[in-house]
């Protein structure tokens, strides 16, 4: 039998919990989600948050930050 648990990482006790289940890797194993499966929230390269930077910036100044 299986069980699956949601645990908050975000508290002490959440992180203390998931440190004890990690101690018994023969009878439990923690899967943690990908940054894509993370609810609300996407991942950005370097590349894109650059890119969108030098858009606002550029928007904001009236001048090309790209070419800079």
């Amino acid at each position: 039998m299986e069980v699956t648990a949601h645990i908050n990482i975000d508290t002490p006790a959440g992180r203390k919990l998931v440190r004890e289940i990690e101690k018994h890797k023969n009878i439990a194993e923690v899967i943690y989600p990908s940054p894509e499966e993370i609810a609300g929230q996407k991942t950005y390269t370097i590349e894109e948050s650059y890119d969108e930077c030098c858009q606002i910036l550029s928007e904001h100044y009236g001048v090309n930050f790209k070419s800079l």
